[in-house]
């Protein structure tokens, strides 16, 4: 579980064109692509994705999560962070946050996903709409005690049915961006 560091200052939440320094165009092209990561990892890894959870729970939740889901500051949600891995690699940690009453009140028991991916139940229930996709340099501190590394991209979005929202930040581990430069030379070879 990771807590809030109140020493860490929430970082700014951009969308594509409010980048004013872009990072390579590798990065943001994965960073803006609006279709499931989930698919787009199981891809890269040849089907050999998984999902390991780190920790399922109500908590507290963030200032700029309860921004985003349009609550009160202070309020507690359900919080559901793990690792998405690709070949047993650790590439995308990822944090899912929703609040309490609108996740009660809908039905969806997120406390039942185990290691099945939340990105796909999303993408495969038409009822959910998803917002934009926004963009930041993730703070260290908001990352398991393993993956405390400075300057991950990360990005968010919030998918939404009737009330409930729910909001999914994947940050992008060194690991992927190998994974992802190692794929691409492979394709060149082949060419």
């Amino acid at each position: 579980m990771i807590q809030q560091n109140p020493a860490c200052p929430t970082p700014d939440w951009l969308l594509r064109d409010q980048l004013i320094e872009a990072p390579a165009p590798v990065v943001v092209e994965w960073l803006f692509h609006e279709d499931s990561l989930t698919r787009r990892l199981t891809r890269l890894c040849d089907d050999s994705f998984s999902v390991m959870p780190l920790f399922e729970g109500w908590q507290r939740l963030r200032v700029d999560e309860c921004a985003a889901l349009e609550l009160p500051e202070g309020s507690e949600g359900w919080v559901r962070e793990v690792y998405l891995l690709g070949a047993a690699h650790k590439w995308v940690f990822a944090r899912s946050v929703a609040g309490r009453a609108a996740l009660e009140d809908d039905g969806l028991h997120m406390d039942e996903l185990g290691t099945r991916s939340l990105g796909e139940l999303l993408f495969s229930d038409r009822a959910f709409t998803r917002g934009p996709l926004q963009v930041c340099q993730y703070p260290a501190a908001w990352l398991p005690q393993a993956n405390t590394i400075s300057g991950l991209w990360g990005r968010r979005s919030c998918f939404r049915r009737g009330p409930l929202s729910i909001l999914v930040a994947e940050v992008f581990l060194p690991t992927v961006w190998r994974a992802i430069e190692q794929a691409a030379d492979s394709n060149k070879e082949r060419r």
